[in-house]
């Protein structure tokens, strides 16, 4: 088992990070999808899509946060300069953000809409579901996409 540890230590780095920056990225959705219906009428439908903005905004804690996590637990510095890395990582994130955002209408409609999982404790409602499937399934390619391009040294 322990040799298992150190030969995946980099993805097991990964996977608490990538731990971490969700955890981010879900609670500041729990906390934008409730505050900001509030303000925005539109937050819950717009033109079809649902909390666009809560998404935005979860999701740029998420990278901004993910970007630290990298640098400081997981990759080391590839070939490129701080600045071209940190371009390459915002702008490698901007496109899984759009990723993550299509992801999430998906499942929001196609997969949970009107479902929900109760744990006691916590409900986990059809938006917190499909913002979690989200993560879960662009975080695979993030780190593929991450280690080959951003941090390739």
């Amino acid at each position: 088992m322990k040799q298992f540890i150190v030969q995946q230590k980099q993805i097991i780095l990964f996977a608490i990070a990538g731990a971490l920056s969700a955890l981010i990225e879900i609670s500041s959705f729990k906390v934008f999808s409730v505050q900001l219906p509030l303000i925005f009428d539109q937050e819950t439908n717009f033109y079809g899509i649902s909390f666009p903005l809560s998404n935005l905004c979860s999701t740029t804690l998420g990278i901004v946060s993910n970007y630290f996590f990298s640098i400081w637990f997981v990759f080391t510095r590839g070939k490129h300069s701080k600045r071209r890395e940190f371009i390459y990582f915002v702008a490698l994130s901007l496109l899984t953000m759009l990723l993550s955002l299509l992801v999430f209408q998906v499942f929001y409609y196609g997969v949970y809409m009107n479902e929900s999982f109760n744990l006691g404790f916590f409900t986990f409602s059809a938006e917190m579901l499909s913002k979690i499937s989200a993560i879960v399934l662009v975080s695979i390619l993030n780190y593929s996409v991450k280690k080959r391009v951003v941090f390739n040294g």
